[in-house]
This record gives structure tokens, C-alpha cells and sequence, in this order.
């Protein structure tokens, strides 16, 4: 199989998010990263809850997504939570 061939089956790498985080978002969990290593997607969740206990919605949208970009599942509980209280 000659190699363009190859590169053909996989246009993406198994854990690229793709378009679901925005370029912000992304250099601002690659800084979090930076800063707090593998607890950085704990420590935007904790933000992100801080920020909504204090009816600070704008700011728990920006660690919400934050969290999404560095673990996806960790951040589906704050959509989860964004969503409940919304009703």
C-alpha cells in the first residue's frame, strides 16, 4: 500500500476534538496545563463551579469550555449542571 494511500484512512488523530474547542479555549487549557499539569482539568472545574456558585455565568461559561478542551467528560458535567439550573 503506497503511502498516500495510508493517509487517507485517518484525515484525524483518535483524540482530536476537532472543531469542538475554540482557539481561546484551547490556548487557555494548554496555560492551564502548563500551570497545574494532569490537574488541570480538576482545577478549571473548580473554577468553573466557583464562578456559577457566585452568579458569575460568564466566567463559568469560559472554565466550562476550558475544562471541555482539556477532558471531555469532567466537562459534561458542567454542561450538565448549566443545563439543569437553566430550567
Amino acid at each position: 500500500m503506497t503511502p498516500d494511500r495510508v493517509r487517507g484512512f485517518h484525515t484525524r488523530a483518535a483524540n482530536d476534538n476537532g472543531d469542538l474547542v475554540s482557539p481561546p479555549h484551547f490556548n487557555a487549557a494548554l496555560r492551564q496545563f502548563a500551570k497545574h499539569g494532569l490537574s488541570a482539568a480538576q482545577s478549571a472545574h473548580d473554577q468553573a463551579i466557583t464562578a456559577f456558585a457566585a452568579g458569575d455565568h460568564e466566567t463559568f461559561l469560559w472554565w466550562r469550555d476550558v475544562c471541555r478542551a482539556l477532558d471531555r467528560r469532567i466537562g459534561r458535567k458542567l454542561y450538565d449542571r448549566d443545563r439543569f439550573d437553566a430550567c
